[in-house]
């Protein structure tokens, strides 16, 4: 059995009350849009900003809300000892946020299959204009092993269910990027 410190200690020992969702039917936009979301002072870097670390925070605080609808959030890891681990980032920051702004952050599924997810993110002032984006890899673990695994069949379900609502969705024009100076 695992302990809720344990959970806590697996999900990088940030944890924090995830907003609750029901479970049935599920219902997505496309794409899944979060809750709007404060900037804290303790984020703010000598430069009178947003800490690039944050900009991070912000999104993974997104991807809990969405990852909730589609049953793979604290519960799940905690109650089943499965879980989802980033593989890899891409954060792309295209303007400046600061203390008094308030955000959203959007969540875009690119891609599935039996282990991974691929999602893209927008995060927005409340305004509308973007601040930054971020394109995401997580595998699917089993947390015995730890292990990738793939869906159960139920959350698999979920996934492609918000995968569908998203599939009309144009492809963001930041997505697939790769880092590199450019030469003449």
């Amino acid at each position: 059995v695992t302990s809720d410190a344990s959970v806590d200690a697996a999900l990088g020992g940030l944890s924090r009350p995830v907003p609750q969702f029901e479970a049935s039917p599920m219902t997505t936009a496309a794409p899944f849009v979060s809750s709007v979301m404060e900037i804290r002072k303790d984020w703010i870097d000598y430069n009178g900003h947003l800490n690039m670390a944050y900009y991070n925070v912000l999104f993974d605080r997104c991807s809990d809300e969405a990852f909730e609808l589609m049953g793979i959030g604290p519960n799940y890891a905690r109650n089943r000892h499965l879980t989802c681990y980033t593989a890899e980032v891409h954060i792309c920051y295209v303007r400046e946020l600061h203390l008094d702004h308030r955000v959203t952050a959007s969540l875009q599924i690119l891609d599935h299959d039996d282990k991974r997810i691929r999602f893209f993110q927008e995060l927005r002032h409340v305004d509308g204009w973007l601040a930054a984006t971020s394109e995401d890899l997580i595998l699917h673990v089993d947390m015995t092993g730890p292990k990738v695994a793939p869906f159960p069949a139920d959350i698999m379900e979920k996934i492609e269910a918000m995968a569908g609502a998203h599939a009309s969705l144009p492809m963001p024009e930041r997505a697939g990027r790769a880092i590199g100076i450019r030469r003449k």
